[in-house]
């Protein structure tokens, strides 16, 4: 364990500096994670507004983060910026740090209209960032509008450790009705300089967009670190009434293998609501993304809404439905974490956990993560450190008691296995419990589908979304932590076994109108 010894300034911020503790067994003290969000940069922009649209002036929502694994004072973090109620924010805020994040400073991503120089759109959303092996760092995020068709995919890209941002590019733009763009990610290859990898769904529908057709998953790349992007083109495709959504890539620096995870989804008529099928997948590709294999089944999606235990209508748009993979980058290993609720016979959502050490042919049974079963636990990250260390950042509700329905008390965790991902038993909180009931509403009480966790030597480096309690306007903040996977290798040797190992006999999966990929006639979109 370690605790605070000191606050020391760095810039114009206060950043935790942590020492090992005097006393073995010490509890640890509050935890005090450094806010990286300030006030909106965005706070005079009109744009994106229409009759039905609630704007949360203030919002800070759904973080991703990288680092520099050769510069490892280089950070990077972005997040999307005052939230609207059905669909995105006005625009994606970033954050830069030189100084192993002592201290950030902000900047803005010309992606939508509310920027300097932005691209013509009236909204952006779903951020996410990779960094190469030149520390090149890549972007990605949507952009759309408000009351037209108009919706795409940009690439933006940094070689500065994200200090400035440069060449803008529409991956893709759409404007018919008939063509949704959604849950976007990029990838920098790990054993291919100036190459990156970006992916996302295309919902397609009829004409008129009433009836749902099919989703596949498309991807664009770059061979010259961003400077240019290649046309999209379709990677996983799907059949009638089938989509994918959450695509994200990891690489193999060893290899150069990349493999791209998602969810698939079969409907069973276009309206899109009910489900023939709902599990995870994956593709692998052995030529720098040339070719692409089959489909591989990695687990079934046995995730359920995620409520407030006290008041079951109260919902939380968390990442149910959603997986996130990982790679050992010294063994090549992989790593799927997801919600799943194969522990609680189907009532509410464990953080779980697949891996597979056969290049993603065969995968293990689950394992939960989170320590406390008796609670929800939801939207982990995942990374693996240097030492094949595997860290999950999420939040559980732990503190809630029962009959409390007017605050919902979330605590935000950081739990440890040694490689193999079998031994979660180094659980440490990130950040002081805070009231999730004042997050933000966007179909459901919104901190992100996602939050963000990077890993670099034997350091697993968090940026996440926390509510606050003061005066109104400022409802969320983006924040980081950084903390060592263990303190001594005697910590890593006896880490405890994770509390299951395998799952019980699995039901038939639960019905899952997850509220957070909105069902209908265009299929499933998290905006």
């Amino acid at each position: 364990m370690r605790t605070p010894a000191r606050l020391a300034t760095a810039g114009a911020v206060a950043v935790l500096i942590l020492v090992p503790a005097t006393a073995a067994g010490a509890a640890p003290d509050r935890p005090r994670p450094l806010r990286v969000s300030g006030p909106s940069p965005y706070a005079a922009c009109t744009a994106g507004s229409t009759p039905t649209s609630t704007l949360n002036p203030g919002a800070e929502v759904e973080p991703s983060v990288t680092t520099d694994a050769h510069r490892p004072g280089r950070i990077a973090g972005v997040w999307q910026q005052d939230r609207w109620s059905d669909g995105g924010s006005h625009g994606i805020a970033a954050g830069f740090s030189s100084d192993g994040g002592r201290s950030f400073h902000e900047v803005t991503w010309p992606v939508s209209r509310c920027a300097p120089g932005g691209l013509p759109y009236d909204r952006a959303s779903d951020p996410w960032v990779s960094t190469g092996p030149d520390g090149i760092m890549y972007g990605s995020a949507l952009n759309f509008d408000a009351l037209t068709a108009r919706n795409g995919v940009a690439a933006i890209t940094s070689y500065d450790g994200g200090r400035t941002w440069r060449n803008t590019t529409e991956v893709i733009a759409d404007t018919e009705v008939a063509f949704g763009n959604d849950k976007n990610s990029v990838t920098a290859d790990p054993a291919r300089p100036g190459r990156a990898y970006q992916v996302w769904d295309r919902l397609q529908s009829s004409p008129d967009g009433s009836k749902f057709i099919t989703g596949p998953t498309f991807l664009s790349s770059t061979r010259d670190g961003g400077r240019t992007w290649s046309a999209p083109r379709i990677i996983v495709d799907t059949a009638p009434l089938q989509q994918t959504i959450g695509n994200v890539i990891v690489g193999d620096p060893r290899t150069g293998v990349l493999y791209n995870f998602y969810t698939s989804l079969l409907f069973t008529d276009p309206s899109g609501n009910d489900l023939v099928f709902d599990r995870f997948e994956m593709v692998r590709s052995v030529d720098g993304g040339r070719t692409w294999s089959r489909p591989t089944v990695v687990a079934q999606d046995t995730g359920v809404n995620d409520v407030d235990p006290n008041d079951p209508t109260k919902v939380l748009r968390t990442s149910a439905g959603l997986a996130f993979p990982a790679i050992d980058p010294g063994t090549g290993e992989l790593y799927l974490a997801y919600e799943g609720s194969d522990f609680t016979g189907g009532k509410y959502n464990q953080i779980q956990l697949v891996h597979s050490t056969d290049r993603g042919r065969t995968w293990s049974a689950p394992v939960r993560v989170n320590g406390d079963p008796t609670t929800p636990a939801f939207t982990p990250s995942i990374a693996v450190d240097d030492r094949g260390d595997v860290g999950i950042s999420y939040y559980d509700l732990r503190t809630l008691r029962a009959g409390n329905t007017t605050t919902l008390p979330t605590s935000t965790w950081l739990t440890v296995s040694p490689r193999g991902g079998t031994r979660f038993g180094h659980e440490r909180p990130v950040a002081p419990v805070f009231d999730h009931l004042l997050a933000p509403f966007a179909g459901g009480l919104f901190l992100g589908d996602y939050e963000g966790l990077a890993a670099f030597d034997e350091t697993f480096r968090a940026f996440f979304v926390t509510t606050n309690a003061g005066p109104p306007g400022n409802p969320t903040d983006v924040f980081f932590r950084q903390l060592r996977a263990f303190d001594r290798d005697a910590d890593r040797d006896s880490a405890p076994a994770s509390p299951e190992l395998t799952a019980p006999a699995a039901a038939a999966s639960p019905a899952r109108p997850v509220l957070k990929l909105t069902a209908g006639a265009r299929g499933r979109s998290a905006r």
